[in-house]
């Protein structure tokens, strides 16, 4: 055994170890270092516990903690203190031998740089520790707090995380748990900045509706309806904002991380920089923070051409934000608080980091009527009517009126005419809107408004995008020359009126809308007149449906309250409005490939059945039969042509959609190859992230370009759009090469063949989707399983944060809807030959 010194610090340790049989590294001091590193090893000794270590004064200070971290600030883990240990521990992966002290196996669960808050030494003395973690794992600020009572050779300390934006409740996340394997092989964190101090602190009096929570990822903003009047009766139930005439913007704030976010879900920080820089300057707490962004003009007034022309030039200085809610502060959930508590907060903290970038949205004390007249005098675009007590929904709710002093909306861009004379660029735009079933109908065409730069930038747009086809769906007679365009350009259009044959008068261009997808532009929903109505615009007391829930579908639903899904509640009709909700975005994925519909007309629970054929006799809107040749002696495939098509069949009670990997016209050469990453048995999350990230990199290796999306069950699909060049089993033929390839090189990681068995601990890739006739269930599809999980489009960079392949289910689809198809906006562009990739396999057909 070694030799004590009372002088050395490692005493303790080195007398309890015979190092001739541990492994564990002779006790020696270390100088010190500028970065302080942590680490928390989970130790199967005579009772599983997990050992907190923190580098101080060459040494590591260590604590036992039986039950480990938690994320909870509520949860008080105990933390016993015990013998100083040397620093060349914290990489010690090993088994200490039976008979020896601490006898049991032994991995690194956790390590990082760990940054006191204070003085360290005073803190220890003191019996309250506060520091700050920079793990894989754990981070953000936490205390050691001593307690009174105890064992004075051991004494007990209480490990508690402090309320930051790294905060999780534990029912919602418990760390140990879902993060359970060592980090030894993993490069050490980057060292951050020292998170700053807030000076606009949260008040300690949330309203009685806050709720504990931690910052969502994504927010979907509430939407206004149109009203074609104030309302009427209880005007004092109501207040009224100016209807800003800019770009709606969310923003996150997590420490120093500031995002701001548009409606539809894009990233415009980086376009943004001058407010950016004025948000993290007002150290607001984190939170989600809802307003919207104006320039004005000479006269004092919000100018949306102003802003336009500001945001195109990347002159963004003049940009005043105006916030008007706040859903989330803090580490609590607002939203069922009601508006007027919401809005106290918020202003609260504008007060106390006031700015001249950032501004509280004022309210108007005056009578609805007068506050129309007003604002539409002042030239203002009109005005906002929301109710007071209401709670915040991700949707758009009739809690939220928008009242015009114009006929004033966005229409999708369809193609545009010859100028004429000296004119530059263009004559005038051609407009349409969205039908429910998707397609697009002419409205009319607007020729005034533009400026001579406007004429010339937005031509230059549109001829980028003509094509040789109009993208209405009805035939449309223009005099002169018509130029077509794909329809992807929004513009916001002001006009006098409908005509009686549904197009408008008198319009007048206002600018592009860079905050909205064209798919998504319908004609405003207008509530009747006063008049018109039997009742004033309430809220029922206790509503049918809950708020958040889109109107009824448009197809008629039998058996509406059939339960799809009794862990859930899901019914018949949850599931056809759900489908009703992502059926812009869903569609998108399903048009012109064959697909199998999975029916389960007793819910999940009961028989469930794939159909692929449809008989003859049975006709549903918008579902079309495929060319019999595709499948000979069978009833024809099917395909999905319209949202409608969703619905019908949603209707005809069936849960799942699954398609082909290629398109109907073309169908004997692919353009896609897909690799179903499912995880075996006691396979954990961070494993199967890890799968996709080795996927992608080797496809990256191979020439190909891979989207992600999650299969709403266990795992993930790695997606891979191709050009057509090879046959069904070329295509299938490569995947399977790829994933023999992932199985012989990584082989403790990656299985090839399917059955439990084999998979076991391991990630079974799934490359029989690749075959004629095999499917893969679609994006925004429901899965036929408990919870209810959805299938959704991911961007690689927030594959980190998603916690399972079903994050997202029917239920809490709203969060991401903002987001949509955005990170797979380069798909269509992605698609690659497998000529480099067939090379560097050697893979010959």
């Amino acid at each position: 055994m070694t030799r004590t010194n009372a002088s050395d610090p490692l005493q303790r340790y080195n007398a309890r170890r015979d190092f001739q049989r541990t492994p564990e590294p002779r006790g020696k001091a270390a100088s010190g270092r500028k970065a302080l590193g942590f680490v928390v090893q989970k130790h199967w000794a005579s009772r599983l516990h997990y050992d907190l270590r923190l580098e101080l004064g060459g040494v590591m200070k260590s604590w036992a903690v039986p039950k480990g971290p938690s994320l909870d600030p509520g949860d008080k883990r105990m933390a016993v203190e015990v013998e100083d240990h040397p620093v060349a521990y914290a990489s010690f992966e090993g088994t200490i031998p039976p008979r020896q002290y601490g006898a049991g196996k032994v991995i690194v669960w956790d390590k990082g740089i760990w940054v006191p808050l204070g003085d360290p030494h005073g803190g220890l003395r003191a019996g309250n520790l506060k520091f700050e973690l920079q793990g894989h794992k754990l981070r953000g600020r936490w205390a050691l707090v001593r307690m009174k009572t105890g064992d004075e050779k051991k004494p007990a300390w209480l490990l508690i995380k402090e309320r930051d934006g790294y905060a999780r409740a534990s029912e919602e996340l418990d760390v140990v748990e879902a993060e359970p394997d060592s980090v030894a092989s993993k490069a050490m964190p980057v060292p951050a900045r020292r998170a700053r101090q807030t000076t606009a602190l949260v008040p300690d009096a949330l309203p009685p509706q806050a709720l504990k929570s931690t910052l969502p990822a994504v927010l979907s903003p509430q939407l206004a309806v149109r009203a074609d009047a104030p309302p009427t009766g209880g005007q004092e139930d109501w207040l009224y904002e100016v209807k800003f005439d800019g770009y709606r913007l969310l923003t996150r704030i997590d420490g120093d991380h500031v995002q701001l976010i548009t409606r539809n879900g894009h990233d415009w920080t980086h376009r943004l920089q001058p407010l950016h820089r004025a948000l993290r300057n007002m150290h607001l707490p984190p939170g989600w923070y809802d307003g919207e962004i104006v320039v004005f003009n000479e006269a004092g007034l919000p100018d949306f051409g102003a802003l336009q022309q500001s945001m195109e030039n990347e002159r963004t200085s003049r940009v005043v934000y105006y916030l008007f809610d706040l859903p989330y502060v803090g580490d609590h959930d607002l939203r069922e608080a009601p508006l007027v508590a919401r809005r106290a907060v918020l202003a609260h903290l504008l007060r106390e980091t006031p700015s001249d970038e950032v501004r509280f949205s004022e309210v108007f004390e005056a009578s609805a009527a007068s506050v129309l007249t007003s604002a539409c005098r002042l030239g203002l675009e009109g005005v906002i009517a929301k109710r007071k007590d209401a709670p915040y929904r991700s949707t758009r709710s009739t809690d939220w009126l928008k009242l015009k002093c114009g006929q004033r909306q966005e229409f999708v861009i369809g193609g545009f005419t010859e100028g004429k004379g000296t004119r530059a660029g263009f004559g005038a735009l051609l407009l349409g809107l969205h039908e429910r079933d998707g397609s697009l109908h002419h409205v009319g065409k607007v020729g005034t408004g533009f400026d001579a730069s406007t004429l010339v930038s937005l031509h230059r747009k549109l001829v980028a995008i003509e094509r040789r086809t109009s993208p209405f769906a009805a035939e449309v007679k223009i005099a002169g020359k018509t130029h077509w365009v794909r329809p992807s350009l929004v513009a916001e259009v002001a006009f006098a009126d409908w005509t009686l044959s549904g197009n408008i008068r008198h319009a007048v261009f206002i600018g592009l809308r860079e905050d909205k997808p064209a798919e998504s532009v319908e004609k405003d929903v207008e509530l009747p007149k006063p008049n018109d109505s039997p009742a004033p615009l309430r809220k029922p007391a206790n509503p049918p449906v809950p708020a958040r829930r889109p109107p009824a579908p448009s197809v008629r639903v039998t058996h509406p309250e059939r339960v799809i899904d009794a862990s859930t509640g899901v019914t018949k009709l949850d599931l056809v409005r759900y489908y009703e909700t992502v059926g812009p975005l869903m569609i998108e994925h399903l048009r012109q490939r064959p697909v199998a519909l999975m029916r389960a007309p007793a819910g999940i629970d009961g028989e469930l059945f794939f159909q692929k054929h449809l008989p003859v006799a049975t006709k549903m809107a918008g579902v079309v039969r495929l060319d019999p040749a595709l499948d000979p002696g069978h009833d024809p495939w099917v395909a999905i042509a319209t949202r409608r098509g969703l619905l019908s069949t949603a209707q005809w009670n069936v849960v799942e959609f699954h398609t082909q990997n290629a398109f109907a016209r073309g169908f004997d050469k692919p353009n896609r190859m897909v690799f179903d990453l499912d995880p075996g048995e006691g396979v954990a999350w961070q494993q199967v992230r890890e799968a996709a990230q080795l996927t992608r990199s080797l496809l990256d290796q191979l020439g190909l370009v891979s989207f992600l999306k999650t299969s709403g069950g266990k795992g993930l699909h790695v997606v891979v759009p191709l050009r057509r060049q090879h046959g069904w089993d070329t295509v299938k033929g490569f995947a399977q090469a790829v994933v023999q390839h992932m199985s012989d090189t990584i082989p403790q990681r990656f299985v090839a063949r399917s059955g439990p068995k084999n998979r076991v601990g391991k990630v079974f890739v799934d490359y029989l989707r690749n075959g004629r006739g095999a499917t893969t269930v679609s994006a925004w599809s429901a899965r036929a399983r408990p919870g209810m999980g959805v299938s959704v489009p991911l961007a690689w960079n927030e594959l980190s944060e998603l916690r399972a392949g079903d994050h997202w289910t029917v239920r809490n689809i709203e969060e991401r809807l903002a987001i949509g198809n955005g990170p797979w906006k380069d798909y269509g562009r992605s698609a690659r030959p497998l000529t480099t990739g067939m090379k560097l396999m050697e893979f010959r057909p």
